[in-house]
């Protein structure tokens, strides 16, 4: 099986299709996983609940369409997962 996609190519995934996202899904939550949007939603928490569950660690791209890119630390990317002992 393949290697998931890197952050830097989701978010060059992302890039490439900006303007098609800003038309069909502005200011809505985005995934992109593997290159590939994989789901949209109106909330952020939701969103992020949502994709954890699903592709654990990632790496995937979670992003407001419209938004300016925010800049976490690494202790935000890198820490323990949601709700571990």
């Amino acid at each position: 099986m393949a290697n998931p996609a890197t952050l830097e190519e989701n978010i060059a995934a992302y890039e490439s299709i900006r303007p098609q996202l800003e038309a069909d899904y502005w200011e809505r939550w985005v995934v992109f996983y593997n290159g590939e949007i994989v789901g949209d939603y109106d909330d952020f928490q939701v969103c992020a609940a949502e994709t954890v569950q699903r592709y654990g660690r990632g790496p995937y791209l979670i992003r407001q369409v419209g938004a300016a890119p925010l800049r976490l630390p690494s202790s935000v990317l890198y820490g323990r997962p949601h709700g571990g002992g």
